[in-house]
């Protein structure tokens, strides 16, 4: 899979994520891959929210590194 496809399956990857996150209030936005790592910003409900190292690491994290390969890692940008 080259750069061009693996930024793709990741933009899917967060199109299928994104209902569970507008239904608490909150949206996440791709910003970029580099190296393995995919790089996100949460907004809305998700700032400040009680959930989000959850939401990070066992929705975000988890499904991307399951269905993307190349991707080994998720990091939020504030």
């Amino acid at each position: 899979m080259n750069y061009e496809e693996i930024i793709a399956e990741i933009k899917e990857v967060i199109k299928l994520i994104r209902p569970y996150i507008n239904r608490d209030g909150g949206d996440i936005e791709f910003v970029k891959f580099e190296d393995g790592i995919v790089y996100v910003k949460l907004q809305g409900a998700c700032v400040g929210c009680a959930g989000f190292e959850s939401t990070m690491s066992d929705l975000i994290e988890d499904t991307l590194l399951e269905r993307v390969p190349g991707v080994i890692g998720v990091e939020h940008i504030w």
